[in-house]
């Protein structure tokens, strides 16, 4: 197995390993029923004991995002997908593919067959992107056909709410001023825990997710910790990358024979010009 599968897995690993705070905060069904109470004001007469979570495991998501699946009762199947400070519309085509999946492991659930002649029942979808940046010019509604196909009549459409800050009292919009804060936290001290514990401070001040801030709050300071974890993890991947990816270009360039190691140097930045000695020696070497 090759040093970069190997160094693959272990980020995949790390990072299964930790929870989110937006997957952690609503666990609590006390948070999830507010959470389904916000986007349906309606129904005042849902309860905790009428949603399930079906989040999928592991599945489509790089831990850059947290997606949460909420059956509500049998009739309803909500999907939010967190999207953070860097906006993609390929949101959509995550949604696309949760949504499927959501719906085969629904049916296994159900024990309902596809290939008999009887008609399976299955619940509505709900779909929103729940963004934590700012909204600018960005839509409130996003669909497969506009972002990628000009507006086209395609066979198969997708479409989600995308929610943004507001000045509503509810726990979404509790949620997203949090993550403003912790970016903002982040800005003045750096990825720190002093940034982390700054966050949680100003929200309980703020009466910002208060309630769950307060009791969870050891949880909270590790899970966010860990973020950083994961972040230092990928950048120091993607630099490895990087200079393997230019040290075969170099080993090309000296074998050409065409460049001088001062002029090879200004093509590849991540290698140094003692470097490039020991790999010329490699090269010449092997000649």
């Amino acid at each position: 197995m090759s040093d970069d599968i190997k160094q693959t897995q272990e980020v995949k690993a790390k990072r299964t390993a930790k929870n989110s705070v937006f997957l952690d905060l609503f666990q609590d069904k006390r948070n999830l029923l507010k959470l389904y109470k916000t986007l349906h004001p309606e129904d005042t007469d849902a309860t905790e004991d009428m949603l399930d979570i079906v989040t999928i495991d592991n599945v489509l998501t790089d831990n850059l995002y947290n997606d949460l699946g909420i059956m509500a009762g049998n009739n309803r199947l909500l999907l939010l997908l967190e999207a953070q400070s860097s906006w993609t519309v390929n949101i959509l085509i995550r949604i696309l593919l949760y949504l499927a999946q959501s719906y085969h492991e629904y049916f296994e659930r159900t024990s309902q067959s596809l290939y008999k002649s009887k008609k399976v029942k299955m619940p509505k979808p709900e779909l929103y992107v729940i963004y934590t940046g700012n909204k600018g010019r960005k839509p409130d509604i996003i669909s497969l056909s506009q972002e990628f196909f000009d507006g086209a009549d395609i066979d198969i459409e997708i479409k989600a709410k995308v929610i943004y800050e507001s000045d509503k009292d509810n726990i979404i919009n509790e949620y997203i001023v949090f993550c403003k804060v912790f970016n903002e936290q982040i800005k003045e001290h750096g990825m720190t825990k002093q940034a982390v514990t700054e966050t949680i401070r100003i929200c309980k001040d703020r009466n910002i997710l208060k309630q769950y801030l307060s009791s969870k709050e050891v949880e909270v300071v590790t899970i966010m910790m860990s973020l950083f974890d994961d972040e230092q993890i990928m950048r120091t991947y993607a630099k490895d990358i990087e200079k393997e990816t230019e040290r075969k270009a170099a080993e090309k360039m000296i074998k050409m024979g065409k460049l001088s190691l001062e002029e090879i140097g200004l093509c590849v930045p991540t290698l140094s010009f003692d470097e490039l000695k020991e790999l010329e020696a490699e090269v010449m070497q092997l000649a």
